[in-house]
Formats: C-alpha cells, sequence, structure tokens
C-alpha cells in the first residue's frame, strides 16, 4: 500500500505544471493525511480543501502584483498630455514581474461626472526573439478618483468581483 502512494505521488509530480501548483499541493497534503490517518475520506477532504486554500492564495498575489502595475501606470499617465510619450518601469524587492515598458496617453474624456483618459501602453518582451516584436502593446482607461488615478478596467482592479477576478 506504501507503494502506492508513492507511485501516486511521483505520477502527481511528474504531470504538474504552474497552472497546477494548488492541485500537486492537495494531493501531497492528501496523500499524506489520508496515510496518517488510514483514512480516504479524511484524505480527500483535505486535499479539496488545501487546493482550494492554494489557488485562492495564489490568485490573491497575482491580483495584487497586477493592481500595484495599474497604479503605476495609471500615476504615470495621469500626468502626461495628450500625445507625450514616457517609459514605466515596475521595480519590486522579488525579483518577479519586474515589467517595464512606454505608454502614451491617446485621448483625455472630461466629464461632469468623471474625469478619465486613454492609454496605450506597451509591455517589453526582453527575451523576444528577432522575428517577434519587442513589446506587446494594449489599451486602457484610467480615472481620478479621490486618491489619485486608477485602472478604470474592471479587470482586476475593481475589488468587488471578488472571487470571478
Amino acid at each position: 500500500m506504501r507503494a502506492v502512494r508513492w507511485v501516486c505521488l511521483v505520477a502527481s509530480l511528474a504531470v504538474a505544471g504552474c497552472s497546477s501548483v494548488g492541485g500537486l499541493a492537495g494531493a501531497v497534503a492528501g496523500i499524506t493525511s489520508g496515510a496518517a490517518t488510514s483514512n480516504p475520506a479524511v484524505g480527500i477532504a483535505v486535499s479539496v480543501s488545501v487546493k482550494a486554500a492554494t489557488d485562492a492564495g495564489i490568485k490573491h498575489a497575482t491580483r495584487t502584483l497586477h493592481a500595484e502595475e495599474q497604479d503605476l501606470i495609471a500615476a504615470i499617465a495621469g500626468n502626461l498630455p495628450v500625445g507625450a510619450r514616457r517609459d514605466w518601469r515596475m521595480q519590486r524587492s522579488i525579483p518577479y514581474g519586474n515589467e517595464h515598458g512606454e505608454l502614451q496617453v491617446t485621448r483625455i474624456l472630461d466629464t461632469p461626472l468623471a474625469q478619465c483618459r486613454d492609454v496605450a501602453f506597451s509591455v517589453a518582451v526582453d527575451d523576444a526573439p528577432p522575428d517577434q516584436p519587442s513589446a506587446q502593446w494594449y489599451t486602457t482607461s484610467i480615472c481620478l478618483q479621490l486618491n489619485g488615478w486608477k485602472w478604470a478596467a474592471a479587470e482586476p482592479a475593481v475589488p468587488r468581483w471578488g472571487a470571478l477576478q
């Protein structure tokens, strides 16, 4: 029986990819707890719980990193006139997600309800092959709020969407 558990663990490690970190953590926790208690129901319950918690934690961390990047781009673009270009760079203390690129305000939307700007921004692809573009371009809108310029697109900057992001 012990050999079967190790085979299952090795098989789950072999097929695990980056998107299956939660599944891998759940499998390891489930196998370990099922073996420790000799109760497969406990192993399944622990496995599902650990997978859900791991996936939620990874999604939260990813949303936080994206929100920081979006806030930086919005703050820079909020001070630019239409047509002006400026470089942006995200520097984090951890060596992950240190993106950079260029941005340009393409239009100002000033209404009695809101002051917004349309922005085109690039994210540099540092290791792009010679036949590929060195940056990918995107567009978004930013709007002035009480605490400064903020990303106006709902994904993933609006916290009210919660688990739907």
